[in-house]
């Protein structure tokens, strides 16, 4: 069964823009962690990312963020993609919603996905539900998201699991399953 991390929205206007949220520091080591086991374990690494145009209808509830081809719209450079990973930008919280990530994720034939990054309780969660709806098995790194309050992050990562079925994991607990599978196959 074939897996991909997304990591979402960890762009520059959230960690240190204008929608900076504080508490994205506490989850970017175990997304560089997580990112790069992936990577070395065969697992696809995919970035969603916000790149708004000044119209979108979202910039009404947040104010203008994340607009396309500006640095604000940029992942963060601790976590940089590297040469293998793939980008895909959205316009709305979920990252299917008229995006290509259901068709990429066909292509590579992803069962289960591991929802890292911010915001638990909005980006995430919508992504949880796009996919929950599209048969993908869910997996959400309690260590490796985030929003503005432990409250919402808490919230977020229960609503993930009652009404999506997420498996809650730490990034640790993850990485330890694909190095025992990995090393299963040895001969």
């Amino acid at each position: 069964m074939k897996k991909a991390v997304l990591v979402i929205d960890m762009l520059n206007d959230f960690v240190n823009g204008k929608l900076k949220c504080e508490r994205a520091q506490l989850i970017i080591p175990n997304i560089e962690k997580l990112s790069s086991v992936a990577r070395k374990s065969g697992v696809n690494v995919i970035y969603l990312n916000d790149a708004h145009y000044e119209s979108d209808f979202e910039n009404k509830r947040w104010g203008a963020h994340a607009l396309k081809e500006t640095r604000g719209s940029e992942v963060i450079e601790e976590l940089r993609p590297k040469k293998g990973d793939y980008v895909v930008e959205k316009r709305t919280y979920s990252g299917f919603f008229e995006t290509g990530l259901d068709t990429l994720l066909k292509s590579l034939n992803v069962k289960t996905i591991y929802l890292a990054g911010l915001h638990t309780n909005v980006c995430a969660r919508h992504t949880a539900a796009d996919a929950f709806f599209r048969g993908y098995e869910i997996v959400a790194v309690k260590d490796g998201l985030q929003a503005f309050s432990e409250k919402d992050h808490k919230d977020g990562l229960e609503y993930l699991k009652f009404a999506y079925n997420a498996q809650i994991k730490k990034t640790d607990e993850i990485i330890k399953k694909w190095e025992v599978g990995k090393n299963a196959r040895l001969p």
